[in-house]
């Protein structure tokens, strides 16, 4: 099962011409679920891996940058004729927030529905959870942390068939969990395998319920608004510094740490170099890379840098013909 990140905005509160407002979509087989939705968008989506077709959206806090997009995507998806519900997900706040604006994204053709989440919920999906847990940010504010069920340890054929398993429907049986010709399922399956964790932190200050959620997180993304120079100033606005991040990832022993929401001071290779001089397996994203995340034994999280020269994936074709009649 494929698994990825794709960065849609990496800015922090104002864009760039480089770096869009935060976005993160959240790949994983046909899934595509959206972690924040800051101006702008579903513009970037459409110039790179198209606007999928989501499912759901996950609001980490109401500070607009993290969410004025929302209704302009909700009506272009109106325009498109969707009729598959979108669910959008939020911090207590989401309701009388988008109530307050539903005379500009109203009278949508599709269900939309709005769910607020107390800080320990767990959002059910097939084979991983998503669960958001309390940051240190102004108001409430939520990180999210993407956890995929364990799988069944391997299945060493040879061996069974050496103890008298007959390969075919016999070692579907003993992989489900019975006993075939005296040979029982622990005998030829190893220990279960752990499934795979990522961690959104939203914008927030140091947090120790962020670095116990990300322990052993195959990637961590962290918001990295400032260099350490500006420690003082990250305090203020219970924002966090690069060195602050990778403290958090090496507490967390996080596999790798991805920095977004930069500060329009720095082009990302500032907050790198501070990151990686505390933690090595440090990457920053531009707008439209991706973080590929296989199973462990495949390898670690590997960043994938976005082409410009590409063309666009057909979906994104397909979606832009679909909103620009006759493009």
């Amino acid at each position: 099962m494929d698994l990825s990140l794709f960065f849609a905005g990496t800015a922090g509160s104002v864009p760039t011409a480089r770096r869009g407002l935060p976005a993160i979509l959240l790949r994983r087989g046909a899934d595509r679920i959206l972690f924040d939705c800051g101006e702008g968008t579903q513009r970037q989506l459409l110039r790179s891996a198209g606007l999928a077709d989501l499912s759901d959206v996950f609001i980490t806090h109401f500070h607009a940058d993290h969410w004025l997009g929302l209704p302009g995507m909700l009506k272009t998806f109106d325009l498109r004729a969707r009729e598959k519900p979108l669910t959008i997900w939020g911090p207590p706040g989401l309701r009388a927030l988008m109530h307050s604006i539903r005379h500009i994204w109203g009278g949508c053709g599709y269900e939309i529905a709005l769910v607020e989440l107390p800080p320990d919920a767990m959002v059910e999906r097939d084979e991983y959870v998503i669960e958001p847990f309390p940051v240190n940010h102004r108001g409430t504010a939520y990180g999210y942390a993407i956890t995929e069920d364990d799988r069944p340890g391997r299945f060493d054929a040879e061996l069974a068939e050496r103890l008298g398993v007959t390969p075919g429907p016999d070692f579907g049986r003993i992989q489900r969990g019975e006993t075939v010709a005296g040979v029982r399922p622990e005998q030829v399956i190893g220990e279960p395998r752990l499934g795979r964790k990522l961690v959104i932190s939203g914008d927030t200050g140091p947090s120790e319920e962020l670095i116990e959620m990300a322990h052993r997180a195959d990637l961590l993304v962290h918001e990295a608004t400032f260099t350490q120079d500006e420690a003082e100033r990250a305090r203020e606005t219970q924002h966090s510094t690069a060195a602050q991040a990778a403290r958090a990832a090496a507490e967390a022993e996080v596999r790798m740490l991805a920095l977004v929401h930069l500060s329009t001071r720095y082009g990302g290779r500032e907050i790198r170099d501070e990151a990686r001089a505390l933690f090595r397996e440090t990457v920053v994203p531009r707008d439209f890379d991706a973080i590929d995340v296989p199973f462990p034994e495949r390898g670690g999280p590997q960043l994938v840098r976005w082409d410009p020269r590409a063309p666009l994936p057909q979906e994104a074709d397909a979606e832009i013909a679909a909103v620009e009649p006759g493009a």
